[in-house]
């Protein structure tokens, strides 16, 4: 071990130290790391939660998306429907248009729009089908005619469709 006495500029004085291999050679340090430890444990577990976070929000935010773009596709097809009624009505208008409703009804089909079985005699299904007039006095109710087709979207109804019953 060598010592050296310095003065200060102040007129302090300062001792310092300085050790070579051979003084510290069997010296053995003790460190504490339990605080360290605990420290670390804190922090590990402090990041598992964030990640955990993160992974539940970017679910959630994947979800919304999902969510936004069925509701603009729904809003989409929603505005479609007046025009689908009016080709509906121009294909029984015009017998030259028949051929149309095979690939229209196709066009639908691959859409996720689907028509909701509604003829004449089909039995009334308030889920379904929308009664605007009813004839009869009997129990049972069927379809008597059609007034406006309804359509199912991705397997949901998204209008009923419009009928006229007669109880039977």
């Amino acid at each position: 071990m060598k010592k050296t006495i310095k003065e200060n500029k102040d007129g302090s004085v300062t001792e310092e130290y300085k050790f070579s291999k051979e003084d510290l050679g069997d010296l053995k340090v003790k460190v504490d790391t339990t605080g360290l430890e605990k420290q670390l444990a804190d922090m590990l577990g402090d990041l598992q939660r964030t990640r955990a976070d993160f992974e539940n929000y970017r679910r959630q935010v994947e979800m919304q998306k999902e969510n936004e773009r069925r509701a603009a596709k729904l809003a989409t097809v929603r505005k479609v429907l007046p025009l689908l009624d009016d080709v509906d009505r121009a294909i029984l208008s015009y017998a030259e248009l028949k051929p149309i409703e095979g690939s229209f009804g196709k066009t639908l089909k691959e859409l996720g729009l689907k028509k909701i079985e509604a003829g004449e005699g089909v039995e009334f299904n308030p889920d379904l089908h929308e009664a605007v007039m009813a004839e009869g006095d009997g129990e049972k109710e069927v379809i008597a005619e059609v007034l406006r087709p309804g359509y199912y979207y991705e397997s949901e109804v998204l209008r009923p469709a419009m009928v006229k019953v007669k109880k039977i």
